[in-house]
């Protein structure tokens, strides 16, 4: 079936590629292509063949928070109002429906040229993670927006993704993050130890 449409294609590492991984990587990309928001960047389909594990997805007209911000340094409030509104509706409609992202960062939201906003990488954060803060003895995720939760190891739930879009906000707004250290395993540690600053300041 020739669909006739630009789309995106995000392939599983091959060094994530154990079978316990790819069979997460299949199961997430499943439950998240049920999850027709349009707040979600949209799944399609997936692909499994020689070896190779990917995801074929909505490709979105705009550019990523991440690069606005380095190019901005922050966000009006309004801007990171209607940014947050936008994710929280997305976040509600997945943890509603069993799914946690537990990856959110500035590069996984999406500004798309029309003012949508749109989350993306559903699918794809939890089968690289699995079920622990840890593989092969390192931090799993981004360390900067990682939850008290994921840096401890315990169980995650909706909630650490709510953090981390706490964090993301802090960082819009402010042009900085609240926590910093010299190691993703030292700013990662930092919110277990230390108060952030007041965004007001």
């Amino acid at each position: 079936l020739v669909l006739d449409r630009r789309v995106a294609v995000k392939i599983l590492h091959p060094h994530l590629a154990t079978d316990n991984s790819v069979m997460r990587f299949r199961r997430e990309a499943i439950a998240a292509a049920r999850l027709a928001h349009p707040n979600v960047v949209s799944i399609f389909d997936t692909i499994s063949e020689d070896s190779v594990e990917a995801i074929v997805m909505e490709l979105v007209d705009g550019t990523t928070l991440r690069r606005h911000l380095d190019r901005h340094q922050r966000l009006s409030p309004d801007d990171a109002l209607h940014i947050g509104t936008s994710v929280c509706d997305a976040l509600a409609a997945a943890h509603a429906s069993g799914l946690v992202h537990r990856d959110i960062k500035p590069a996984n939201i999406l500004l798309c040229r029309d003012g949508r906003v749109k989350i993306a990488d559903f699918g794809i954060a939890k089968a690289a993670a699995g079920d622990g803060l840890t593989r092969e003895g390192t931090l799993v995720g981004t360390a900067a927006y990682l939850s008290p939760e994921q840096v401890e190891g315990l169980e995650v739930d909706g909630r650490a993704d709510l953090y981390a879009l706490g964090l993301v906000l802090y960082e819009a707004l402010t042009g900085s993050l609240p926590f910093s250290g010299d190691t993703d395993a030292a700013v990662a540690l930092a919110r277990l130890r230390v108060t952030p600053p007041n965004a007001h300041r």
